[in-house]
């Protein structure tokens, strides 16, 4: 039967036809996405033998690695939901049980970032309360622009920031944040590098910064919790982490790639707020003339 171009319509004036093509095209991407996660979490079980995973040898293998029904018992999984997952099929899948997953199949911080993304389930973390923050500090973040600058705690979660701030660090992601927290945002993204032109001497200085903060939070399930997850899908951080070194607060020299602006160079300065403990406003402010010129190519021309 040929659909005419006034049945194709539906009654608010839509293109059904488009519609439907679009669900077409998302469920053909679906299907290629799960088939690529299923491909990707065999070829991890492949490579494990059992005494890897604390488990007897046994007979001679028809195939190598571990079986399925291994990788579920060590996981914590049901074994059908775990080949399902295997298999391509449209089951949903928390970042919770994707962890236990990531941790059977040994996997390492970029490789937990791939099945992450493959099962569309990045990992969020807990977030600190931005509802309490006092409207006299958003308005002295608001008032310092156009020198960007970011409210946070003492692990780095973003509470807020001014336009200025936003817009600076727009294009630092090649996803969408889901962290809001400075220090995750650096040892994960993998452009970091590449736009942070300090790197190897901030990230340091920023975990220093951590391991102070935690000495007042020692048995608090949440940093802990923070810390573990962080350190598992990044060796970097769990490397630095061990080291047990310390920092105070202080000025630092920053030098970002930006990708309109070009190289830059700020003074990083932190002013606390006496109205809330553990929080401090960084003001990013230009270090030379040229990185002040350079200033205003960091806005959007057409903001969101």
């Amino acid at each position: 039967m040929v659909m005419t171009e006034t049945a194709s319509r539906r009654a608010d004036g839509t293109d059904r036809s488009g519609l439907d093509g679009t669900r077409t095209d998302r469920a053909r991407t679906d299907r290629a996405r799960r088939a690529e996660l299923g491909g990707f979490l065999k070829a991890r079980r492949a490579r494990l033998r059992p005494e890897d995973v604390g488990l007897p040898p046994g007979p001679r293998r028809r195939t190598p690695g571990l079986r399925r029904e291994e990788v579920a018992l060590l996981a914590g999984v049901g074994v059908s939901w775990y080949t399902w997952l295997e298999q391509g099929r449209p089951i949903n899948a928390s970042w919770q049980v994707l962890d236990a997953v990531a941790r059977t199949l040994q996997l390492d911080g970029a490789e937990r970032w791939h099945l992450y993304r493959l099962a569309e389930a990045m990992p969020l973390r807990s977030l600190a309360k931005t509802a309490d923050v006092p409207e006299a500090v958003c308005d002295v973040l608001r008032s310092l622009d156009p020198l960007p600058a970011v409210l946070v705690n003492a692990r780095f979660d973003i509470l807020k920031t001014n336009d200025a701030h936003e817009e600076m660090f727009w294009e630092w992601h090649t996803l969408p944040c889901v962290h809001k927290n400075l220090l995750w945002c650096a040892v994960t993204e993998q452009r970091a590098r590449e736009m942070l032109l300090n790197y190897d001497e901030e990230i340091p200085y920023m975990v220093a910064r951590l391991r102070a903060a935690y000495a007042q939070h020692i048995g608090d399930a949440e940093w802990d919790e923070d810390i573990r997850r962080l350190a598992g899908l990044s060796l970097e951080f769990a490397e630095l982490w061990a080291r047990h070194e310390v920092a105070a607060p202080a000025a630092r020299t920053l030098r970002f790639k930006h990708p309109v602006a070009g190289p830059m160079t700020f003074t990083r300065t932190e002013l606390g707020v006496s109205t809330m403990a553990d929080l401090h406003i960084a003001v990013y402010s230009p270090l030379d003339d040229e990185t002040r010129r350079l200033l205003p190519a960091t806005r959007r021309a057409n903001p969101r």
